[in-house]
């Protein structure tokens, strides 16, 4: 499992949720009824600061993070987190990881 968020997409949480630099943002399954990776659930996200993060990327001075026990979330996925220029909004990839790892682990 990976973590990767693009600078133009840190830019976007940036400008959106008003975050300074040392900001944290938490990535969390949530019940929902739209669809994600899962069947009813969908990610949330959450300015805290990282407990027991599983996964951590710092962008643009901001920690993106998930928490060890929102990790079957991911498993077998890296997400991906992409700005859509076009539409003005944030897009979720869950892309396939066949090492199953958590490489980038704070």
């Amino acid at each position: 499992m990976k973590l990767r968020i693009s600078n133009d997409a840190a830019k976007w949480y940036i400008r959106e949720l008003g975050l300074q630099s040392g900001s944290a943002l938490r990535f969390f399954p949530r019940y929902s009824s739209g669809g994600g990776l899962h069947p009813g659930f969908s990610l949330g996200i959450s300015v805290e600061a990282p407990d027991r993060p599983l996964l951590k990327e710092e962008r643009e001075g901001i920690v993106f993070f998930m928490e060890e026990q929102d990790g079957w979330y991911l498993s077998g996925y890296d997400l991906v987190v992409h700005y859509l220029e076009s539409q003005d909004d944030i897009e979720y990839i869950y892309e396939e990881n066949t090492e199953n790892t958590t490489s980038n682990a704070g």
